[in-house]
């Protein structure tokens, strides 16, 4: 089994690392993460410049680009195989509820659900970022579970595991997304030339988390997975806008 990992967090981060080591000893893996932090980029691609693949020294390529770019470029471009699986992670924090809108951790992984390959993205629910080997372990139990029973490709998976011990984990739920109230405002600051600058205010407290929601499995030690789609459309309004394009 070929498996292509990727972040948005950038090469260099614990997680990706934590995830590596531990499906290393399941699979052939591929490395391919942006050069830095990339969190927020959603499901972006760069269009205005060349990108360029580098490798560090431990093997894991990266790319001056985001997470989007990375799955992508190493799919059509990098790669000479077409992978069996991409991992996406392991975030540093919870990417829950409308968080999986703006989240690059899960774009990476949309990526090769897009290009038809089974994708997971894992995230590590919490602030305090201590049990990287809690959602390592999970992981490497998902893509056994793939081994023994194959996905249908193609699927995704968001998967959020609670930040704490393995042994303390609750099972597995398969839920819905939750929902967050409206993010924070911006912040204010000065910078040292004395320009007003903003920073983009923190996500909102959670407005529906309610049982079968993502927060409420990972709120009681389970790891959620949330079973994602990419069509958009509103189909309960389709009617409503053809009558209203009909007036």
């Amino acid at each position: 089994m070929r498996i292509l990992l990727s972040n948005d967090d950038g090469y260099f981060a614990p997680g990706l690392a934590a995830l590596y080591q531990s499906l290393s000893e399941l699979a052939e893996i591929t490395v391919v993460a942006p050069e830095r932090d990339k969190s927020g980029a959603s499901n972006s691609l760069t269009l205005d410049r060349p990108l360029q693949f580098r490798q560090a020294p431990n093997g894991f390529y990266f790319l001056n680009g985001t997470p989007t770019d990375c799955v992508h470029m190493a799919v059509t471009g990098m790669l000479d195989f077409l992978p069996d699986m991409v991992v996406s992670g392991i975030n540093s924090g919870s990417n829950m509820g409308d968080d999986t809108i703006y989240s690059g951790t899960v774009a990476a992984a949309t990526e090769g659900f897009l290009l038809g390959i089974p994708s997971i993205a894992v995230s590590l629910a919490g602030r305090k970022e201590q049990h990287y080997d809690t959602a390592a372990k999970i992981a490497a139990d998902l893509v056994l579970r793939h081994q023994r029973s194959p996905l249908q490709a193609p699927v995704l998976l968001n998967v959020n595991v609670p930040d704490i011990p393995y042994e303390q984990v609750q099972g597995y739920e398969v839920t819905r997304l939750g929902k967050r109230h409206k993010a924070e405002p911006v912040v204010k600051a000065t910078n040292p030339r004395g320009e007003t600058v903003y920073w983009i205010g923190a996500a909102g407290a959670v407005a529906d988390a309610g049982p079968g929601t993502d927060f409420h499995a990972t709120e009681h030690g389970r790891v959620s997975i949330t079973p994602l789609q990419m069509d958009l459309t509103n189909f309960q309004q389709m009617k409503y806008a053809s009558d209203w394009v009909g007036k």
